[in-house]
């Protein structure tokens, strides 16, 4: 019985293998892509989201909505996608947050971009302060979808809180870091379009704009306050984004917000539907394919860069723009550290020390060019230039240590040569003076042209000290067959 029943059980697993079931077969859902671990502290990568993503083959962006939990996100992106909240991103009316991680729409869009086919990711987001996270967590979401996306909708309802200028720090340290190279090189890779988006029906005689730009003025700070010293250093900073940023504003859609789902756009405030075709128009003019390292990124390395991206936040307990550019700067390194391996292997080795430092000079300076033309970030870029100094300095001193091996193993050969010959030649009967001399003059020139390297001096040395034993012993000799003639 036991046997008929693993029979089974293997006959089912066959079947389910045979009909592909383990694989995705409809895209048209939405998918988790990073997923939280039990403890809401650090992200792990989730599977089905992964193979949606990873199948494109042509040029990848994405579309990021984050904000506060319960601010209607998910709403949002149905409303993007033309989609329905029963066949879109999941919306919740309940206290706690529906969307958990990152989840993305597994259908992207089409679009031609500067004549480029480019498919569109929308990515729905888990909101910021909802019960039972740490703020470390909110942290890395918010990262995340600032790296991986071409456009980051920032998601506010009401108004520009302080918490939400202060979010912006880590946004603004990747603008600096990434972005900020010199006009007319690549970019390591290019920054999200931050579009903030303001839920409200009134503005109270501003527009949208106006609100984004008292958000960002100058606290006065006639105290000292250290607090207020840094968000308005956040808010000087923010000037690196300059014209990255855009502001809309979007009234809301019916005064039965619970209601929503089951509304139709006849349903919906007028005002509100206008607004929001006007909100796609402007996300499609501002959409661009997601580059890194000057390249366009397909499915698969777009998942390659999100893998990168989640090792460096998960790396501490805090994600910072150094970790993240460590870890980016991680695969550069280690080709800069081979480049310089492969210079160095093709040496004929033994050498004079002073040629295998100038070998090494010209490596190292070749490696770090390499470095310094490629490498992401500026700042914490030196942490990993140091690193890759450091490294350079290790396989030198295996360098060193081969030269003087190998410097050693020929002098030794050729000392040894010079030192049977010399043996050789003493017992020779009655060789003539002229003759020993000769021996051991064209041992020596044979010795200073093949033994090279930092072994030579030593060598040279005991060569000399050979030539005065040897002569003292040639005379000897001949002396005591004098006297016994």
């Amino acid at each position: 019985m036991e046997i008929s029943y693993w029979v089974s059980v293997v006959s089912i697993v066959l079947l389910f293998l045979v009909s592909g079931s383990f694989s995705i077969d409809n895209f048209h859902q939405a998918f988790p892509i990073v997923e939280p671990d039990p403890g809401h502290t650090k992200l792990r990568l989730s599977r089905e989201g992964l193979e949606a993503i990873s199948r494109i083959t042509t040029p990848i962006a994405a579309v990021a909505v984050i904000g506060p939990y319960r601010s209607g996100k998910s709403f949002l992106l149905n409303q993007l996608l033309s989609l329905s909240c029963y066949e879109g991103f999941g919306v919740g009316h309940m206290r706690d947050t529906k969307t958990k991680g990152i989840w993305v729409w597994g259908t992207p869009l089409e679009l031609d971009i500067d004549g480029v086919r480019t498919s569109v990711f929308y990515l729905d987001t888990e909101g910021f302060e909802s019960i039972g996270k740490s703020n470390v967590y909110d942290d890395r979401i918010f990262a995340l979808a600032t790296v991986m996306s071409s456009v980051l909708i920032y998601n506010l309802p009401e108004t520009i809180r302080e918490a939400d200028i202060s979010r912006l720090s880590f946004a603004v340290e990747l603008a600096e870091e990434f972005y900020g190279r010199v006009k007319g090189q690549d970019v390591a890779f290019e920054p999200a379009k931050l579009l903030w988006l303001i839920q409200r029906d009134f503005l109270q005689g501003k527009s949208v704009k106006e609100m984004v730009d008292d958000a960002l003025r100058h606290v006065p700070n006639t105290n000292g306050d250290k607090n207020i010293d840094q968000v308005n250093q956040i808010r000087d900073s923010l000037a690196v984004m300059g014209d990255n940023s855009t502001a809309f504003s979007l009234p809301q859609p019916h005064l039965m917000r619970t209601k929503l789902c089951d509304l139709k756009d006849d349903d919906l405030d007028p005002i509100y539907v206008k607004k929001r075709e006007q909100l796609k128009e402007l996300v499609a003019s501002v959409i661009r394919p997601k580059i890194v390292q000057g390249k366009p990124l397909n499915g698969k390395e777009f998942v390659s860069f999100l893998e990168q991206i989640l090792e460096a936040l998960n790396k501490g307990e805090i994600p910072s723009t150094g970790s993240l550019v460590e870890v980016f700067n991680k695969g550069i390194l280690e080709r800069c550290l081979k480049l310089y391996s492969e210079r160095m292997g093709k040496l004929g080795l033994p050498m004079p020390e002073q040629s295998l430092r100038d070998a090494h000079e010209r490596s190292r300076e070749e490696a770090m060019k390499a470095f310094d033309e490629q490498h992401f970030g500026r700042h914490h870029a030196k942490r990993s230039a140091e690193q890759l100094d450091e490294e350079v300095k290790e396989v030198y001193k295996n360098v060193i240590m081969a030269n003087e091996y190998q410097s050693s193993k020929l002098c030794e050969a050729l000392y040894t040569q010079c030192e049977d010959r010399m043996d050789q030649l003493q017992v020779l009967r009655l060789p003539s003076m002229a003759k020993f001399n000769a021996g051991f003059l064209q041992c020596n020139q044979s010795f200073e042209r093949g033994c090279i390297g930092p072994s030579k001096a030593n060598y040279e040395q005991r060569m000399t000290k050979q030539e005065r034993w040897s002569s003292i012993q040639f005379y000897r000799l001949r002396v005591l067959e004098s006297i016994s003639k």
